[in-house]
């Protein structure tokens, strides 16, 4: 999130030439046993490949090349998505990165400003560190600056040997090192500023008389020091921006380091978050001051979230925008939109197409689909949402289904503004509810439905006395349906002698409740009435 603190000139043209960024990415990575190339791991949002052409692109190189070698048309594939300036170089034969920049710079025969070599594993450099880098390589005019670090624990790594005055005299791999040079602290992080010419004139020098039978990139350091070259290091203040990925623990292990950098800077700028280590954000994810992040959410891709928004817990979000002061509670969403004080969940999903306009809600166990849900507007429970658009001030009944395909074509359905669906409508599409207009309970709604008017297809009920009695005698429900049936018959005899209150729905036989021309009218066999249709759901 933070800018440089330190930058070099773009308009740099030391040897009448610009700069130049060479990217090793040529190696499959045994390590990660995979069959993609390792360089196309993701973390976070990004490729490896990825965050190390983001941090080199406030270099405003003139020209980035990428060598590529195993899996040569993926990352060039890759490269083209993301980083169309990029030009692939192919390695036909992987034989050290001292070869692989060979073949590189043999593309830009013009280079002669600074040249960059950096490998396309190490996902935690930033790019404040790489300016940094470039700066003092091109301050003091050196051949070649290695960025250098004191990690805790450098097995395996490259070590910086310095003579006794301080100056770095050469770079030595860790199988080729003496017991003496292993017990070196600084090491090589792979990433190297070179002027130009001086890295052209030892590339021509390297030789493979060594453990790997490679050519060295970092055997150059030595040879323009033998040369009479001034070579400098810059010690990264923060070592784990030089650790490289090459197995999947270690893959985990650095995103784990990338979700605290990255959850700090938010939370700087103003963002709550309850548990950060539970949280995850991709680099591509824009967060407003006041977001509040419950345990247990993950952001991912171009998500944005609004001022005052809450998210969370136990949400996930893909290229998905929420609104200021919205809140998105144990739910999952994806390439949908949440306008401003919008509320989806728990239990929501959003996908792809879903636009809930200001104040609309999305509830519990609904799901969406290419939907637009007008302001103010409500699906609270147990619904699908297909290909619809719903008005403002709308109410959806609960276990509401937007049948949408016919099982060739999908169709869209329209419900106006300001109306009121039952509980259990279907709507079969495509079709048209009107402003206003109210659906009874259980309907199908299969024809339009005017503005204003009401509509239901609820057949009347029927009751049949006794049924579980004679079609599943010796059941527990026949037994309780017995033993009712002769309570039902103590309490009614006793009501009709006025010994007690009648039950609930009993019309005692003279009374005013009995018989009558508006018994049962509020809900008649019409299916109309108290059907649930203009109640909220």
């Amino acid at each position: 999130m933070s800018e440089p603190t330190s930058r070099p000139d773009p308009a740099y043209d030391a040897d009448g030439g610009g700069r130049t960024v060479i990217v090793l990415a040529a190696g499959l990575g045994t390590r990660m046993k995979s069959a993609k190339p390792k360089v196309l791991h993701t973390l976070l949002g990004r490729s490896l490949l990825g965050h190390v052409l983001a941090a080199a692109e406030p270099l405003a190189a003139q020209r980035t090349l990428v060598v590529v070698g195993a899996g040569a048309d993926q990352v060039s594939a890759h490269l083209a998505e993301i980083a169309p300036g990029a030009e692939p170089v192919r390695q036909a034969e992987q034989r050290g990165t001292g070869h692989a920049t060979r073949v590189a710079i043999e593309q830009a025969p013009a280079a002669a400003g600074t040249v960059v070599v950096l490998t396309g594993d190490v996902p935690l450099l930033r790019a404040e560190t790489l300016a940094e880098l470039v700066a003092a390589h091109e301050r003091a005019g050196a051949a070649a600056t290695v960025l250098t670090a004191a990690p805790p624990d450098v097995t395996g790594l490259g070590r910086i040997v310095r003579d006794e005055h301080g100056a770095v005299v050469g770079i030595v791999e860790e199988r080729d090192a003496t017991p003496e040079q292993r017990r070196i602290r600084e090491i090589n992080s792979g990433i190297i500023a070179f002027r130009a010419d001086a890295l052209r004139a030892t590339l021509a020098e390297l030789r493979s008389d060594n453990d790997q039978g490679e050519e060295y990139l970092t055997d150059t350091v030595g040879l323009l020091v033998k040369a009479g070259e001034p070579v400098g290091a810059y010690v990264a203040a923060d070592a784990t921006e030089t650790m490289g990925v090459n197995d999947r623990a270690q893959l985990a292990a650095l995103g784990a380091l990338l979700r605290d950098r990255i959850n700090a800077a938010w939370m700087r700028a103003g963002v709550t978050m309850v548990d950060p280590a539970s949280v995850w954000l991709d680099v591509t994810v824009t967060l407003a001051p006041d977001v509040l992040l419950e345990p247990q959410v993950q952001l991912r891709g171009a998500t944005s979230v609004g001022a005052g928004a809450t998210v969370g817990p136990d949400t996930t979000l893909v290229d998905t925008e929420v609104g200021a002061g919205a809140s998105v509670v144990r739910a999952q969403a994806s390439g949908a939109v949440v306008g401003p004080d919008c509320s989806v969940g728990p239990f929501a999903y959003l996908r792809p197409g879903s636009r809930l306009h200001a104040g609309a809600k999305v509830g519990t166990y609904v799901e969406t689909k290419n939907a637009e849900i007008g302001a103010g507007s409500k699906v609270p429970h147990l619904s699908y949402v297909g290909d619809a658009t719903i008005g403002e001030q709308t109410n959806i009944g609960a276990a509401t289904v937007f049948v949408n395909y016919d099982g060739v074509h999908k169709h869209r359905s329209r419900i106006g503004s300001f109306a009121r669906t039952g509980a259990d409508n279907m709507f079969v599409a495509p079709v048209e509810v009107g402003d206003g207009a109210y659906t009874g309970a259980g309907a199908v709604i299969r024809r339009d439905v005017p503005p204003g008017a009401l509509s239901y297809s609820a057949a009347p009920q029927r009751v049949v006395p006794d049924w579980t009695v004679g079609h599943r005698p010796d059941t527990p429900a026949a037994a309780a349906a017995i033993k009712a049936t002769e309570r039902d018959a103590v309490e009614d005899a006793a009501a009709a002698a006025g010994q007690t209150s009648p039950r609930p729905g009993l019309a005692v036989p003279g009374s005013s409740e009995s018989g009558g021309a508006d018994s049962g009218s509020t809900g008649s066999a019409d299916g109309a009435g108290s059907s649930g249709s203009a109640g909220e759901c």
